[in-house]
C-alpha cells in the first residue's frame, strides 16, 4: 500500500507546525524524515496513523494491504511500551487478540515473528531480563505480527547506545530484504537516515515544510558505516539542516 500526503497543514493554538507538506511513501520502501528539533516530524506521523486530524490537506491511502493485514498501520515507539508482567510472547500476542483468530494460528504467528527478529529463544522471558535492544526487537516483532501495511516508526532506536543501534539497523534492513515493507521512518540521527532510507524527506524548522526529498539509489544490503557515499551523503543533509537547527535549538531555549 501507498501512502500519500496532499498538502497537509497544522497548527496548535496560533503555532503552525507543518505547513503544505506533499510527500509519496511508495509501497515497499522506507521514507526517512528528518529535520531540526520541533519541526512536525512526529506530528506528521501521528497524522500518517490517524491519531491526529490536519487542519488542512488529507493523507491518502493507495492500493489494498496485504490479504492477511490484520491493521493496515502500525506504530513502533522510542518507549518500548511493553507490559511487564507479560513475557515476550505475550506481548506480541496481545495484538492478535483482538481479532478472532485461533490460539493456534495466534501461536503460528508468535512463532514466526519471533523467529525473524532473532527472539525465538527468549519467548518466556519478561521484559526485565532482556536489555533495551531486545525490548525494542519485541515492540518490532509485535508491529510486524499483525502484518501491516505500513509501519510508522517513530525515533525507534534513539533511547539505545550506539553498537545497539548498528545491530538493529542491520536487523531492520534483514527483514526488510526478507519481506519488503513500507515505512515512514522519524529520526534525528542522521547515520540512521542514510543506512535505511530509500528516500529521506528533509523538513526546514517550525513551521515544517519539506525541504527537499533525496533519494539514494544504493540498495540496502549493500550499506555500511563507514561507506564514503554514504558520509557525503550525511554530510549534505547536514549542510542543508545545520543553520535552521542551530536556530532551531535557540527557539526551545528560548521558550
Amino acid at each position: 500500500m501507498e501512502l500519500r500526503t496532499d498538502s497537509l497543514t497544522h497548527r496548535y493554538g496560533n503555532m503552525v507546525v507543518l505547513d503544505d507538506i506533499s510527500l509519496a511513501i511508495p509501497a515497499g520502501q522506507i521514507l526517512c524524515v528528518i529535520g531540526p528539533s520541533g519541526c512536525g516530524k512526529s506530528t506528521l506521523l501521528r497524522m500518517l496513523g490517524g491519531l491526529e486530524r490536519p487542519e488542512r490537506g488529507r493523507v491518502l491511502q493507495l492500493g489494498d494491504p496485504p490479504a492477511d493485514c490484520l491493521n493496515p498501520l502500525t506504530f513502533v515507539f522510542q518507549d518500548f511500551a511493553l507490559l511487564p508482567w507479560r513475557s515476550v510472547a505475550g506481548n506480541v500476542s496481545l495484538v492478535l487478540e483482538d481479532h478472532g483468530l485461533a490460539r493456534a494460528r495466534r501461536d503460528e504467528i508468535v512463532r514466526d515473528v519471533l523467529a525473524r527478529t532473532k527472539l525465538a529463544d527468549f519467548h518466556d522471558a519478561l521484559p526485565r531480563q532482556l536489555s533495551g535492544g531486545m525490548r525494542q526487537r519485541v515492540a518490532i516483532a509485535r508491529a510486524l505480527a499483525v502484518n501491516p501495511a505500513v509501519m510508522l516508526l517513530d525515533e525507534p532506536l534513539s533511547a539505545l547506545d550506539a553498537q545497539t543501534r548498528e545491530l538493529l539497523m542491520e536487523d531492520l534492513v534483514g527483514l526488510w530484504e526478507r519481506q519488503p515493507f513500507t515505512a515512514v521512518y522519524v529520526t534525528h540521527n542522521l547515520a540512521e537516515a542514510v543506512r535505511l532510507g530509500h528516500r529521506i524527506a528533509v523538513l526546514s524548522r517550525r513551521p515544517g515544510r519539506v525541504r527537499e526529498v533525496i533519494e539514494i539509489p544504493t540498495p540496502l544490503a549493500h550499506r555500511r558505516a563507514g561507506d564514503p557515499e554514504l558520509d557525503r551523503l550525511q554530510s549534505r543533509l547536514w549542510d542543508l539542516m545545520r543553520e535552521e537547527a542551530q536556530a532551531a535549538d535557540q527557539e526551545l531555549v528560548n521558550v
